[in-house]
């Protein structure tokens, strides 16, 4: 990056349900202006990277200026640096100048690197498929061959088990730590539509089809950390499509904290009394319900499932199908079939120490539960929105249960525990609520009925902001708009937005894209979109 200026860095986890296309990372960058040869032109040379992401910047914007874009193999193989530019309409068409080598210059500067001219009529792709160098287009031209089909559907198949290790993987390793302790506090906001009639009515008459939230009396502490167990399956070992995290889950646990996870308690006098923590049943059984599989595999990382990850932000999701099929749960299929008379889903940011997470329960009303059919299934409304504020360095978000602090007068003594960037934490946790200026970005949500109808726009404390749907109609066209939660955070000097976006309908629980968008959070304003709601360009 040039030094003094600014850049925008948009990173999306594109969900692919189409067997068509493969599921990708994309990293879009401000387009590379730097003078290039006229005509297209790849340098492509082997890379020892162990990554198995798979990486791609692209500029969409047809036009005269040069684009630019890199792209780096899942395998690790080989990458490609492309460089295309448009011809000028005053460009000397001259014979004898086109049959010089353009790239003579760089043939000389890059030795070791094979060019390859996409002008060439003879140029034809290699889309690294072996030996036979098979050519993906020639196999769909003979698309009436089963043998042929086949083909195709198992080249595809092993793309997205690749892309399904690498979301199993980074998940665990970058969300999860590797197993390590999260200690937070959660703030549990409940909506009227569950509370009967009689509140319902209380609210505004000009907005009676939005819910209003009602903020529990305590915060609840919560202990939670993930982890990986090994399961017994190892007659699928002789399979040759057989993958080490085959033989893995990841499962989780949050639980209520107690004393012992205080650790200001552990430094005190036997003489001094200590508070029991004492917690309702209400608020256990809130910390117990799932927002992912009982045991996560890495087919859960695909669209269908709903969870994936990107950059430093992921989601997760878990569903109650509405017509239960006996075994479901241990069917990974079946567990994303809806309609569903629950959902539950996560949106979550983290930054070097902390982390803020959104949990959405979203549920059938009661007198709908009872007459609903799976072929007009019932919307799913919102029963409770948790706001999760944890810090992932052993210390509690909030000073008053730790010991001592860099803001505490008194001399601190040779036991007491102390955090000391604890003012920037509260800060960033606690701070005034809602992002400066709203939504940074904020995505298309359908016409103005839609948007009231459905949707709401929260501010919360520590600078975020939160767009969710209170309702989620599925009774839709599956092809329909579908629906989308937004996250915005500005954790230190990086402002991010994460949008999880899902399908309509049944389908509801499918992602279509996780996008994250990070700016600066001082140029925001500068480099705000002003396009008025838009999807990301892929």
């Amino acid at each position: 990056m040039i030094k003094g200026s600014t850049a925008i860095f948009v990173l999306a986890a594109i969900s692919v349900l189409s067997p068509d296309a493969v599921t990708a990372f994309s990293v879009v960058s401000p387009a590379v202006t730097s003078s290039v040869p006229s005509a297209a032109a790849a340098f492509i040379t082997t890379s020892t990277a162990s990554s198995s992401s798979f990486l791609s910047g692209r500029n969409n914007h047809p036009s005269n200026h040069y684009d630019a874009a890199i792209t780096a193999s899942r395998t690790g193989r080989t990458s490609f640096l492309l460089l295309s530019s448009s011809s000028t309409d005053d460009q000397d068409t001259d014979e004898d100048e086109e049959e010089e080598d353009a790239y003579a210059d760089l043939k000389k500067d890059y030795p070791d690197l094979e060019f390859v001219n996409y002008n060439d009529p003879e140029y034809r792709m290699d889309r690294g498929m072996g030996d036979d160098d098979l050519d993906e287009k020639a196999l769909l031209a003979d698309k009436n061959d089963d043998e042929t089909l086949a083909e195709i559907e198992r080249m595809r198949e092993e793309r997205r088990r690749k892309n399904d290790e690498y979301q199993f993987e980074t998940y665990h390793a970058d969300v999860l730590r590797g197993g390590e302790v999260c200690l937070g506090e959660w703030s549990v906001y409940q909506t009227d539509t569950f509370m009967g009639e009689d509140v319902i009515k209380g609210r505004n008459e000009a907005a009676m089809g939005v819910p209003r939230l009602l903020r529990w009396d305590k915060v609840l502490k919560v202990v939670s950390r993930g982890s990986k167990i090994v399961v017994d399956n190892t007659m699928d070992k002789d399979d040759e499509d057989w993958m080490r995290v085959d033989g893995e889950r990841i499962v989780h646990e949050e639980r209520l904290a107690t004393l012992d996870d205080f650790p200001s308690l552990m430094t005190r006098s036997d003489d001094e009394e200590v508070e029991e923590l004492l917690w309702e049943e209400e608020e256990v059984l809130h910390v117990e319900k799932a927002y992912w599989p009982r045991e996560m595999n890495s087919m859960d990382f695909r669209g269908a499932g709903g969870s994936m990850c990107v950059g430093k932000a992921y989601t997760i999701c878990d569903t109650v199908p509405l017509a239960k099929k006996e075994g479901y749960e241990n069917n990974v299929l079946e567990r994303h079939e809806g309609p569903f008379s629950e959902m539950r889903s996560e949106l979550g940011l983290q930054s070097d120490s902390m982390r803020f997470r959104v949990k959405l329960d979203y549920a059938l009303l009661d007198e709908d539960e009872e007459s609903a059919v799976a072929t007009a299934p019932p919307p799913l409304h919102l029963r409770t929105l948790t706001i999760c504020r944890e810090t992932l360095d052993g210390y509690w978000p909030n000073p008053a249960d730790n010991e001592g602090t860099d803001d505490d007068d008194a001399e601190a003594t040779e036991s007491s525990v102390r955090r000391k960037n604890q003012k920037a934490i509260t800060e960033t946790l606690f701070g005034p609520p809602g992002a400066p200026g709203g939504l940074y970005d904020p995505p298309p949500v359908g016409n103005e009925e839609r948007a009231t109808e459905n949707y709401m726009l929260l501010n919360f404390e520590g600078g975020a902001t939160v767009l969710l749907p209170h309702r989620l109609d599925q009774n839709t066209d599956n092809d329909s708009l579908g629906w989308v939660t937004s996250l915005d955070w500005t954790p230190g000097k990086v402002r991010y937005q994460v949008d999880r976006k899902v399908l309509g309908g049944t389908k509801l629980k499918g992602l279509k894209t996780l996008e994250l968008s990070e700016v600066q959070g001082e140029d925001a304003d500068t480099w705000r979109p002003r396009d008025g709601g838009a999807n990301m360009r892929q």
